[in-house]
């Protein structure tokens, strides 16, 4: 049996599958409490509590994202405002089961609406109220079970504590019935270098105990394969492994042509893995670690340390640092509205740093200070640039600020078609694939439903690509992807053909990009992404490409 879903990364895993437990079911909506509803009140209260210190010392042993993602829930259990809201259910007699249900799936249904970042929430909340419904009810939370053998993990969806903890000794890969791959189960299998497919239609048909082979590059899960399938999958794993333990060499074509391969990271403690796996540099340093989860903006002096830290992993290499894109999925307390009825359509990224341009001022005047402090080469982004005004406003800022390199990001499809007339203010242009396809296309990124409709291989995000790759062609400017269409190898090849010259991704995919690089000269690359731009859709279009790039 052949299932299919959105794959993330290009890996492929064979192993026997272990299912995660279900859910716990919805505590009984009519059970009342008859007798002290004060007492029923704290035990409610006493295990938000209690759920919240375990979620908190669970991330004190992570690191990285995982660390981020698990403190988050932590504030989720903790939040003031949930509390009440269990106490005002508990007061008319509700249980503290149905209390905390209740109270969780009113804020859920609240995020849920918001879209975005915030509808990906949505899904953390429900893990938290499980574990809030399990410490009363006195039975085990649903959890990534343990296996003394390695096994392919097949759930509903992943939370971000279970995605989090997950043992890579013991984990082969992920398969998920729901989510998206640009949800955090998503994320955080790239950044672990973990094969993963998600939003799988059957997979609730997966039995446990069952051998698979999951093959994340193709998006395909196979049940009870056949002994060819396996041999298959064997020889492709071998491959992957023989590359991963290769010699580190620079991106480059057969032909010598210099495509450089950049990482993403998201706070300085990535700096070491990415530097260690042979990152060239820095093509997205996401600044927003720290101002995230904070009712003020971070200091001046707290940024410069914070920077500094970065930068010095990066010595005499170039990283690419975006400035903060606050607003639609990143709401902050302290900069956006929280009441805009369309966040992902309102004040974002450059929008809302022009309206609060102190906030802009300082972070510049500390991303310079940075730079002054280290050996790296410095370039610095503006998000979500939607015509050449704000490139212009932008630019002019940063050089009174210090900064000697500033660009734009693409991620507008305004930006991409008028991408030479913001080149003409910006020193460089890098192109954000994942909300420039959910842009183009309409299509909320993390919501699993339109996950379809979340591919760069559409050809209407490939032809807006290659607007802005001419674009640096006629005027000699450097033109980056730093979205994670970057880590797909054919796909890379084909932004390449597109007039791109440097490629920013997760650092698990160096290997397999570097290598599906070094197969095509510049020429080739060039047949294929003109061939591909034909493709009346993104299935096409993959179809297309793969075909081609087997062909040589």
């Amino acid at each position: 049996m052949e299932l299919t879903g959105f794959g993330v990364g290009t890996k492929v895993a064979v192993g026997t599958v272990v299912r995660m437990p279900d859910p716990l079911p919805e505590p009984d909506a009519n059970a009342r409490v008859d007798g002290d509803l004060d007492a029923e009140r704290q035990r409610a209260l006493a295990a938000l509590s209690e759920v919240a210190r375990d979620l908190q010392a669970r991330a004190a042993e992570l690191d990285g994202p995982a660390r981020d993602v698990v403190e988050a829930s932590a504030m989720m259990a903790a939040d003031p405002s949930l509390a009440d809201a269990v106490a005002e259910r508990t007061a008319i007699g509700k249980t503290a089961e149905r209390a905390v249900f209740e109270a969780f799936e009113s804020f859920r249904a609240t995020l849920r609406s918001m879209g975005g970042y915030m509808a990906e929430r949505a899904t953390d909340l429900g893990d938290v109220s499980q574990r809030v419904v399990a410490r009363l009810l006195g039975v085990p939370a649903p959890e990534v079970p343990h296996s003394d053998e390695p096994f392919i993990l097949v759930a509903h969806d992943l939370a971000p504590a279970d995605t989090a903890k997950l043992d890579l000794s013991k984990v082969l890969a992920l398969v998920t019935r729901d989510g998206s791959p640009k949800a955090h189960t998503g994320i955080l299998a790239a950044e672990k270098g973990l094969p993963a497919v998600v939003a799988v239609n059957g997979a609730d048909r997966i039995a446990d105990g069952a051998t698979v082979i999951v093959e994340a590059g193709s998006g395909a899960v196979f049940v009870n394969p056949t002994q060819q399938q396996l041999a298959n999958a064997k020889r492709e794993i071998d491959r992957q492994a023989a590359l991963a333990a290769a010699p580190i060499e620079p991106g480059a074509l057969a032909d010598g042509t210099r495509i450089q391969v950049l990482a993403n990271v998201g706070k300085p403690g990535d700096g070491p893995r990415a530097v260690q796996l042979g990152a060239e540099g820095v093509g997205l340093f996401r600044t927003e670690f720290l101002f995230l989860d904070s009712d003020d903006a971070p200091s001046v002096a707290k940024q410069i340390a914070d920077y500094t830290e970065l930068l010095t992993h990066f010595s005499g290499m170039k990283v690419v640092a975006r400035v903060l894109d606050a607003g639609a999925d990143k709401p902050l307390a302290f900069l956006t509205d929280s009441d805009e009825p369309n966040p992902a359509l309102g004040l974002r990224g450059i929008r809302v740093l022009k309206s609060r341009e102190q906030v802009l001022r300082d972070q510049l005047t500390a991303l310079a200070a940075a730079q002054a402090a280290t050996g790296a080469e410095l370039w610095v982004m503006a998000p979500m640039v939607a015509e050449a005004s704000e490139s212009e406003y932008f630019t002019s800022l940063a050089r009174e600020l210090g900064i000697q390199v500033a660009g734009s990001m693409i991620e507008v499809p305004s930006a991409a078609i008028l991408a030479e007339q913001v080149l003409q203010s910006s020193d460089f242009i890098s192109i954000g694939t994942n909300d420039l396809t959910q842009y183009t296309l309409a299509a909320d990124r993390v919501l699993g439903s339109v996950a379809g409709f979340q591919d760069p291989w559409h050809p209407a995000v490939l032809r807006l690509i290659k607007i802005a790759g001419d674009a640096g062609e006629a005027t000699g400017k450097s033109v980056g992807v730093c979205g994670e269409a970057a880590a797909d190898p054919r796909l890379a090849v084909v932004l390449v053909g597109l007039g791109v010259r440097s490629l920013s991704m997760a650092p698990p995919a160096f290997a397999e990009v570097r290598a599906a690089l070094r197969r095509v000269t510049l020429e080739r690359a060039r047949e294929v992404a003109a061939a591909v731009l034909q493709a009346t859709s993104a299935a096409a279009a993959r179809e297309i490409g793969a075909e081609l790039l087997a062909a040589r």
